[in-house]
């Protein structure tokens, strides 16, 4: 029997260009055996432009909605999953080779694990890349750790929220991404560390295109009165769910 890893993609009309690369990355994964793959593109938004852009392939399933922002985006297109892993993929970002294969395999050795992470390559406008300093080291990321890293670095999580890949059934009863009109990713990733551990692949699993057009380029999303307010209901979210379950008794695993 055949398992799944359904790749989630939110899409609006400036990023529709890049879809094509986006599908170039997904073909490259080397999927481990009785693996394969599902990539749900959704638009947010009712054109159905974005069919324009992507070939015909019977692994892809594309859906429309109303305009209300990529986490909602994401959260219908999870109602179309078969796969047992969700895997996020941004719409103008590219899987590195082997991403998919690693997740599996750390999600397989470690069953008490519910998502992991990865670093980060950004891809600049000139075609270099640039990586970020900051990663922590490769290994499992224990329950509250970067909720605690988050607060304490003005709202910066210590891991890329992009690259989530994670359990089915905690992202479920996590009610999918937070609607919010920005950082619905990071709202995710603050609650799934409030219930489970995590792990950090210290391997590049995701080319980051920076460009002009990209959601996180608006100044809107780092307006101040939006950005405390939104930052927020995340970090009470996360603690409603924390203080739900008992504290962790176990020391760390890598």
């Amino acid at each position: 029997m055949t398992r799944i890893v359904s790749v989630i993609t939110a899409v609006h009309a400036p990023s529709m260009k890049y879809l094509p690369e986006a599908y170039e990355s997904l073909l490259a994964q080397e999927m481990p055996d009785e693996w394969a793959w599902q990539w749900l593109v959704q638009e947010d938004g009712t054109t159905g432009a974005a069919a324009d852009h992507l070939p015909a392939d019977p692994r892809i399933s594309l859906g429309t909605g109303r305009p209300l922002g990529q986490g909602i985006a994401r959260t219908y297109a999870l109602s179309r999953a078969q796969g047992e892993l969700i895997k996020v993929l941004d719409s103008d970002d590219m899987l590195t080779p082997g991403a998919l294969a690693r997740e599996i395999d750390v999600l397989e050795r470690h069953p008490d694990v519910g998502w992991t992470t990865c670093r980060v390559l950004d891809l600049l406008p000139d075609g270099s890349t640039a990586g970020f300093e900051g990663d922590p080291p490769e290994g499992r990321l224990s329950r509250g750790s970067v909720a605690t890293y988050w607060r304490e670095h003005e709202y910066r999580a210590s891991v890329h929220p992009t690259t989530l890949c994670m359990r089915r059934e905690l992202l479920l009863a996590l009610g999918g991404w937070m609607a919010l009109p920005a950082g619905e990713d990071t709202g995710l990733l603050i609650a799934a560390d409030a219930v489970s551990d995590g792990y950090f692949l210290a391997e590049p699993g995701l080319y980051y295109r920076k460009w002009p057009g990209q959601v996180t380029a608006d100044p809107a999303h780092t307006e101040p009165t939006e950005w405390v307010a939104r930052n927020g209901v995340i970090d009470a979210r996360a603690r409603a769910l924390t203080s739900s379950l008992p504290s962790p008794s176990r020391t760390d695993a890598v």
